[in-house]
């Protein structure tokens, strides 16, 4: 059983529609239909079916129909396509499209660099190593981020002599692409709802990638001593 989840018997294995607000309040809980395990909707992937009877993954919880739950881990959207877990919870027939964990991969490495432009746009967040050390310095920061081709020894020196906050670490293309810059290797964002935001979809995406992420010397890929 995987930590943190339970097995239920007492909900359904379809919703009755979208998620009010980004994915529901703490504390309601989703099934799994192929790990039948319940667990927070926030750690979860929603699916629809479409008029057209395809699987459309539902990210942001908000899209029409009933839907379903899945774990974010790629064996477990892999084994949904195998198993045809898909079809039994909607008791019909479905198309599934081919590479279904790559496609949702992709969506939420979008969402990752959403939430950084966004925050951006916003005023909360800057890249680049002596900026990132000045707003560590400061005590302005609510979550670091690096990309997965940064140093590990210069990581080390970016978050040394800090106090322990999250780290989230992205494919490279994020941070280039919202700060429209090559090489944009660390950034820091200040705390709040969008550094919850990031946090959030990049637990969803450690899973679904369902590789190790790379850790900085000394460093845990979940947080750095800051």
């Amino acid at each position: 059983m995987v930590t943190g989840s339970r097995p239920t018997s007492d909900i359904s294995d379809t919703d009755n529609g979208p998620v009010r607000g980004a994915l529901g309040r703490r504390g309601s809980e989703r099934r799994c239909i192929v790990t039948r395990e319940q667990k927070p909707p926030e750690g979860m992937i929603r699916f629809v079916v479409s008029p057209d009877n395809r699987v459309v993954p539902d990210l942001a919880g908000k899209l029409p129909g009933r839907g379903m739950w899945l774990s974010a881990s790629r064996d477990v959207l892999d084994s949904a396509r195998t198993r045809q877990a898909f079809a039994r919870a909607a008791k019909a027939q479905v198309i599934v499209p081919d590479g279904l964990a790559d496609l949702v991969e992709a969506a939420l490495v979008q969402r990752m660099l959403d939430a950084v432009s966004l925050a951006r746009r916003a005023g909360q967040t800057v890249c680049g190593f002596q900026k990132c050390r000045e707003w560590l310095t400061s005590g302005r920061v609510g979550v670091v981020i690096r990309s997965e081709s940064a140093s590990p020894d210069e990581f080390s020196r970016l978050v040394s002599g800090r106090r322990s906050l999250p780290v989230v670490t992205v494919p490279d293309r994020v941070l280039e692409s919202a700060f429209s810059r090559d090489r944009a290797v660390y950034a820091v964002m200040a705390p709040g709802a969008l550094a919850q935001r990031l946090i959030a979809e990049h637990e969803r995406f450690s899973g679904v990638a369902g590789r190790p992420l790379p850790d900085p010397a000394g460093v845990s890929k979940e947080q750095a001593e800051l």
